[in-house]
């Protein structure tokens, strides 16, 4: 019989590598077309939305400005900049007199 202070001493298993979350972040991002701003290890920053990505690279999509390949080594973070690409803001819609009738 092991005692229940033989069992605190055991080793725990190390955590998992990949838990799938990046992929289902960037998944969500690629979708919705959200803008990002990347921050690069070099410090750099490109802005732009992920178009496709792989488990080892992105692709960033600019408008007006060539689409970049990024390998997923070279980035810091990646932040979500603002709204979905081609949407209009609510508070530009009210105030071009389509919003709701209140």
């Amino acid at each position: 019989m092991t005692s229940p202070l033989s069992a605190r001493h055991r080793s725990k298993a190390p955590p998992p590598g990949e838990t799938g979350q990046e992929a289902l972040y960037l998944r969500s991002l690629s979708d919705r077309q959200v803008a990002v701003v990347i921050k690069l290890r070099d410090g750099e920053t490109v802005r732009g939305w992920i178009e496709y990505f792989d488990d080892s690279m992105v692709r960033l999509t600019r408008e007006g400005r060539p689409n970049l390949f990024i390998y997923k080594h070279q980035i810091r973070s990646i932040t979500e900049a603002g709204r979905a690409r081609g949407k209009r803001p609510e508070s530009a819609k009210d105030a071009a007199g389509n919003g709701s009738d209140v």
